[in-house]
């Protein structure tokens, strides 16, 4: 017998919180859509009147299996449940389900609401009933209950009881603050359960200020609490929500979870955790955090050889789940100290099989470990490291040949009178027999200089005849510059990632005393890789 645990997605309304994030109405829907697809149960749209979007969102919202929530706060002292226009712009959203946030915290009650305890009470029984004879399941989130608890349990205990009583279908322990560690989350929880609020209506509602936001829902759960409040990518206030992310494949594949618990999430479902992650960090233009449980880029990769020596054996020796199960893949990174073990790793999954006493492995890791001393870094650009293996390996197909190029910068001052700035780059080419020239400035659509890089870039993937096609996708999704040197003898050190149509991402270094030149070497092999990984013809 296993007990069914219910996954509520608050995404669309606590991500929103987080700095630096807006959603368009789009966003919202294709978010949900991804949502509904991997299995959610609930999805918490936003608060109907609170925000032009949040109200577009509810009137274009896709239908989905999981059952759609509005969110909004209990009905205002002083008026009924039925008068309160608040209340009453969330459930004109037309969702099954509403959530209503309401205080737990007696300091809160008096401080921030400036009302009566009972008054409280009484808000929170009202609204609840309300929602209730409208015919839609009701949920009470208990903003600050841990922290109320340990202040007044046995009001906090009674703010429960009035919409568990009031019919509430989930009634959710919020740890707003963030601050209560899942020890005392388990406990709590448990001590709710033992004073009667039932553990099938019971949530948890987590934040990660303390970084134990999924080791506390974890907790509750263990507790009895069945329903889990998170967000995609842990996205929220401050420091963030309970991650999804982590959580999921966490229920799914970890003991003593995965056998005593099933969740709307099938298996297929966890194999596009990861696709689905990365397409939020894209609709946010965020680049993906690469050592995310899980589902970053990092999350299995092996540098040091001793490692990578033992999962060539068995993958089992240094990963506590297969990467494919979450729609990840393994990387064996090449550094300075990688040994022939990562090196051979490596080259079978590029699709070259080479034999162990092969001459040129050797010098491929003398190159490496000469190159990282001048500053590149091949752990984190594995698309270089190919084409310099490639190479070495006399596997490298000859594409295109950069005969020159020319970047310059000008300042001057524009008919306003504004000092402003533009940049312009020529790149000459030799492709077979012929040469081509590309000229391309930096402005944009909206008169607003990109800066050189850009208009080499563009220059270089202007005209590349024949190769045209195999490049048109390609978009520059990160631009990273460190400094390797100090002083006048500064080295600069360039990486870029790329992505193409299909999702594909790859990264490339470029290293050199002239930033221009160090992201013209990057740029160069992100176009080479991607001709060479899509089987175009050498010239």
């Amino acid at each position: 017998m296993t007990d069914r645990l219910y996954l509520y997605d608050t995404t669309l309304r606590d991500g929103q919180q987080t700095q630096g994030v807006q959603f368009s109405t789009q966003d919202k829907i294709r978010i949900a859509s991804a949502l509904d697809a991997l299995g959610i149960d609930h999805i918490e749209g936003g608060w109907p009147g609170a925000n032009p979007t949040d109200s577009a969102f509810f009137e274009a919202a896709p239908q989905t299996r999981a059952t759609m929530t509005a969110f909004g706060m209990t009905k205002r002292a002083g008026r009924s449940a039925e008068n309160d226009d608040v209340l009453a712009a969330v459930l004109n959203a037309g969702t099954k389900a509403v959530c209503l946030v309401g205080k737990a915290h007696d300091f809160h009650v008096t401080e921030a609401l400036g009302i009566t305890l009972d008054e409280n009470i009484a808000n929170i029984r009202a609204s609840i009933a309300h929602c209730v004879a409208q015919g839609r399941e009701a949920l009470f989130d208990a903003e600050h209950f841990f922290d109320g608890y340990n202040a007044n349990p046995d009001y906090a205990l009674a703010c429960l009881r009035a919409a568990h009583d009031a019919g509430a279908r989930w009634v959710v322990l919020c740890d707003t603050n963030g601050g209560t560690l899942p020890v005392e989350i388990g406990e709590i929880t448990a001590a709710v359960i033992a004073a009667g609020i039932p553990g099938d209506c019971l949530g948890i509602h987590t934040h990660n200020d303390t970084e134990t936001g999924v080791a506390g829902a974890l907790a509750a759960v263990v507790a009895g609490a069945r329903q889990i409040q998170g967000t995609l990518n842990g996205l929220g206030e401050r420091c963030g929500n309970a991650n999804l992310t982590a959580l999921i494949p966490t229920l799914l594949l970890k003991e003593p979870y995965a056998s005593r618990f099933t969740t709307g999430i099938t298996q297929d479902g966890l194999r596009d955790l990861t696709r689905i992650s990365r397409m939020l960090d894209d609709i946010l233009n965020r680049v993906p955090q690469r050592q995310a449980a899980y589902v970053g880029a990092s999350a299995f990769a092996h540098k040091a050889g001793l490692h990578a020596s033992a999962i060539a054996k068995d993958p089992t020796t240094y990963e506590h789940i297969d990467p494919a199960q979450v729609g990840n893949a393994r990387i064996i990174p090449m550094s300075n100290q990688a040994g022939q073990s990562n090196l051979r790793q490596r080259l079978t999954e590029m699709g070259l099989d080479v034999a162990r006493d092969h001459p040129a492995l050797a010098g491929i890791l003398d190159e490496i470990k000469a190159r990282e001393d001048q500053g590149y870094a091949y752990d984190t650009a594995q698309a270089s490291f190919e084409l310099l293996a490639r190479r070495a390996l006399g596997e490298m197909p000859r594409f295109f040949e950069v005969k020159r190029y020319r970047v310059t910068v000008e300042r001057r001052k524009n008919k306003y009178d504004q000092m402003v700035s533009l940049s312009e780059a020529v790149v000459v080419l030799k492709i077979g027999e012929d040469k081509m020239l590309s000229v391309s400035e930096s402005m944009d659509e909206a008169g607003t200089d990109r800066g050189p890089v850009n208009a080499l870039a563009k220059a270089l993937a202007k005209d590349l005849g024949p190769y045209q096609g195999y490049i048109e996708d390609i978009r520059l999704v990160d631009f990273k510059v460190r400094i390797t040197q100090g002083g006048t003898e500064a080295v600069t050190r360039v990486i870029i990632d790329s992505e193409d149509g299909t999702g594909r991402r790859w990264s490339t270094v470029g290293v050199s005393a002239n930033i221009v030149d160090a992201s013209f070497e990057a740029l160069l092999d992100a176009i080479m890789w991607k001709l060479v990984r899509d089987g175009a013809p050498a010239s």
